[in-house]
C-alpha cells in the first residue's frame, strides 16, 4: 500500500506537469492565431517565421573580424592579427577584452528598447545566442558570467535586470555559470543618457562593489561582464575595477551591441 502511494506521488507531478504544458501550448496556439508574430524591430508580420523580418535582418550589422583585439572595435580593413585601435592604445581599459554581437544601429536600438523598456523578455534567448557567438573566444576561457547590476530601486521599478536576463541566455548557450548578486550597485546613479564620456565616468565612480562575503566567488577567477549596450564604456570599466579589486584574475566584457564611431546614440 505504501509502495503504491509512493508511486502515485511520483506520477502526480508528471501528470500535472504534462497538463500544464498542454495548457501552455494551447494558450500559445490561440495567441498565434489571434495575434500573428511580429518582427520585434519594425513590428511587421512574420507569418510562420521567428526572429526578425527579412528587411530588418538585412539591416542588422553584426561585428565580425577584423576588429581591435582589446576593444572589439571593427576595422575598415584587416591590419593583421593582434593589432590594437588607437582608442585602446591611448586609453586602455581595466578589463582585458570587449566583444559585441552587433553595432548599435537603428535595428539594434529598436531591439534593445523593446527588450529593456517594454518587458519583452522573450527576446533574451535570441540576443543571448548572438552574444555567445560573438564571445566564443571569451567564454572558452571563462569561469563565470557576471551581469552588470541595477540599483535595487531601479530594479524594483523595471521589475527585471536586462543584463541578468542576457547572462542567463548566454549561460544556456555556453554552459558558463552566472554569478548573481556577486557584484552590486551600492549607489543609485542618474541615467547615463545625455552625459558625455567624462560625465558618464564620474556618474558611476564608486557605484559598484563586491561585498566581503562574496569575494571568494571572484578571487582568482576569469570573469565576463554581461551588459546590453556598450557606449562610452564607463559602466563596464567601473564594474571591472570593482571585480579586480575583489581579486578577480581577469575580466572581459560581452555585450549585445556597441556604439561604433560617430555620435553617441541615446540609450
Amino acid at each position: 500500500m505504501n509502495r503504491l502511494a509512493a508511486e502515485g506521488e511520483r506520477q502526480t507531478p508528471s501528470l500535472v506537469a504534462r497538463w500544464r504544458r498542454g495548457v501552455a501550448h494551447a494558450f500559445r496556439f490561440v495567441l498565434d492565431v489571434a495575434l500573428p508574430p511580429l518582427c520585434p524591430s519594425c513590428r511587421a508580420p512574420l507569418g510562420d517565421g521567428q526572429g526578425l523580418c527579412a528587411a530588418c535582418w538585412a539591416k542588422l550589422s553584426f561585428i565580425e573580424p577584423p576588429y581591435c583585439a582589446r576593444l572589439g572595435i571593427p576595422f575598415v580593413y584587416d591590419p593583421g592579427p593582434g593589432l590594437l585601435s588607437m582608442e585602446a592604445i591611448a586609453n586602455p581599459p581595466s578589463y582585458d577584452r570587449a566583444r559585441a554581437a552587433v553595432r548599435y544601429d537603428d535595428v539594434a536600438r529598436a531591439l534593445v528598447h523593446r527588450f529593456k523598456y517594454s518587458d519583452h523578455l522573450e527576446l533574451a534567448p535570441m540576443l543571448g545566442q548572438w552574444m555567445a557567438r560573438a564571445g566564443r573566444e571569451l567564454t572558452r576561457e571563462a569561469d563565470a558570467l557576471v551581469p552588470v547590476p541595477l540599483h535595487w530601486r531601479r530594479l524594483w521599478a523595471r521589475r527585471f535586470n536586462q543584463s541578468a536576463a542576457l547572462a542567463l541566455a548566454v549561460s544556456r548557450s555556453t554552459g558558463v555559470p552566472v554569478l548573481g548578486e556577486t557584484l552590486r550597485r551600492v549607489r543609485a546613479t542618474p541615467q547615463q543618457v545625455g552625459l558625455d564620456k567624462s560625465g558618464r565616468a564620474q556618474n558611476v565612480q564608486g557605484a559598484f562593489r563586491v561585498p566581503p562575503e562574496r569575494k571568494p566567488d571572484v578571487a582568482g577567477r576569469r570573469l565576463i561582464l554581461i551588459d546590453d549596450v556598450l557606449t562610452s564604456g564607463a559602466t563596464v570599466e567601473a564594474c571591472a575595477r570593482a571585480l579586480l579589486r575583489a581579486g578577480a584574475a581577469h575580466v572581459d566584457v560581452l555585450v549585445f551591441a556597441r556604439v561604433v564611431a560617430g555620435a553617441r546614440a541615446t540609450i
